[in-house]
């Protein structure tokens, strides 16, 4: 049965929910294959290239650059994919049903990868009055917020509001937190003085806290080392082994009694899954709020739901606490889950996964960058172009690419950012709907 005006077939349907890294390597797989009906459910009609979010942020880039439309991942080499822009909301095992905000389909096998939400360990006060950045509607807020503070910098008299439009909070210090700071840094440095002349770039502060007592905790020592010296050496303020206890919406507060004064608090300090209600309890780690899976993503207790990604938590000995939450272990399961399906569909045994890890990085700033290639540790210029690199290959379409590519030119050779555009005002339309996760 379904509602989504999905004709029918003869062939088994796959049911992908969430076009992120996994669900879209996934389903380019199947899509070649043409052995599966295979249906991509997604709130949103884009896949979000979510590791350059802060450049959108921070008017590096335009949102455009790293959105690729989902249906061009649906439209070409078979009639036998279909995308449906709606919600997941609960799971029926027993009759196969996922249910949607839009209706309700059938599956056969079903493969969840709705990756993961902001965490904000049940602090409601922080969760309401902080920013977070984990999609483009989000990313955009914050963009507005930036710049709209300091155009009200520019003209407000008040010295204590003042400090406060130009201070700048960031709670997280993984690599979302650690390339946020560097790129307000570089804005501070290179584009207030040309744009805001009313503004002197001493009065911009930028504080960054972090609970451990390093930065880039997933990373190497040395990594993290040249991180926190490249981070310094900007300017940004760092306050290790602090835990944020409150933000009222003016004032951020450290359990061990820091006050910040601030318009602006950015959280990025964590992430917990997003699972869908339906599945046996047992099948979610609790604390983590992600998918127990096997060698082969089956969902626990499932032979025909499986998950990737982020929402996935797959143990082995060397990964005892499950694989990094970053994209590269959400692309190899999808594509190794498409294997699978195929060899399940032959009446073949389903091969174990294997994470293979191919390094670490994070960029601080302007050639300054930090990577791990097992056990190589290097940074400064040669890691920020790897970084770049890496990036330019992974983002999604050649147009992407090429606009994001010439946009990174324009701003090395002219010290500028062109996305200094107030789209969305934010301010008097706060916008914290769980649906921008």
């Amino acid at each position: 049965m379904s509602t989504l005006n999905i004709p029918h077939s003869n062939l088994p349907r796959v049911v992908i929910v969430g076009g992120g890294f996994g669900g879209l390597k996934l389903i380019r797989k199947l899509v070649k294959a043409d052995k599966f009906q295979i249906v991509l459910i997604d709130k949103r009609n884009y896949h979000t290239f979510q590791p350059l979010l802060y450049q959108v942020s921070s008017a590096g880039l335009d949102a455009g650059a790293i959105s690729y439309p989902l249906r061009k991942t649906v439209k070409k080499q078979t009639n036998n994919a279909f995308f449906r822009m709606g919600e997941a909301k609960s799971i029926d095992p027993v009759s196969q049903t996922l249910y949607l905000n839009i209706g309700e389909i059938n599956y056969d096998y079903l493969v969840i990868a709705t990756g993961t939400k902001t965490n904000f360990f049940g602090n409601k006060q922080i969760e309401h009055n902080a920013m977070r950045m984990k999609s483009v509607p989000q990313a955009l807020n914050i963009r507005s917020l930036i710049l709209e503070n300091f155009e009200e910098a520019t003209i407000t008299t008040d010295r204590k509001q003042r400090d406060a439009l130009l201070n700048f909070v960031i709670a997280g210090g993984g690599p979302t937190g650690v390339e946020l700071c560097g790129a307000l840094a570089e804005i501070r440095k290179n584009i207030i003085p040309r744009d805001y002349i009313d503004i002197d770039p001493k009065e911009i502060q930028i504080h960054l806290i972090e609970g451990q007592n390093r930065v880039l905790a997933a990373m190497s020592e040395k990594s993290s080392k040249n991180a926190k010296k490249a981070l310094e050496t900007m300017g940004v303020k760092l306050h290790l082994e602090e835990m944020v206890e409150s933000y009222d919406g003016k004032t951020v507060k450290t359990k061990s009694g820091l006050s910040f004064n601030t318009e602006t608090f950015i959280w990025t300090a964590g992430v917990t899954g997003a699972p869908l209600p339906g599945l046996n309890e047992k099948a979610i780690v609790k604390g983590a709020n992600r998918y127990q899976v096997n060698v082969f993503n089956q969902v626990d207790g499932y032979e025909n739901i499986f998950a990737i990604g982020d929402i996935a938590l797959m143990q082995d000995k060397k990964y005892p606490k499950g694989h990094p939450m970053v994209a590269q272990p959400a692309i190899q399961q999808g594509e190794h889950l498409a294997k699978n399906l195929l060899r399940i569909l032959e009446k073949k045994n389903p091969i174990p996964f294997e994470y293979y890890d191919k390094g670490t990085m994070a960029t601080i700033g302007r050639n300054k960058a930090v990577v791990d290639l097992k056990k190589t540790h290097f940074s400064g210029f040669f890691a920020w172009f790897i970084w770049m690199f890496v990036h330019l290959w992974f983002l999604i379409g050649f147009r992407n690419r090429v606009g994001t590519f010439l946009s990174w030119s324009y701003r090395y050779i002219n010290y500028d950012r062109a996305s200094r555009l107030i789209m969305r005002p934010f301010k008097g339309n706060r916008i914290h709907l769980e649906d921008e996760e």
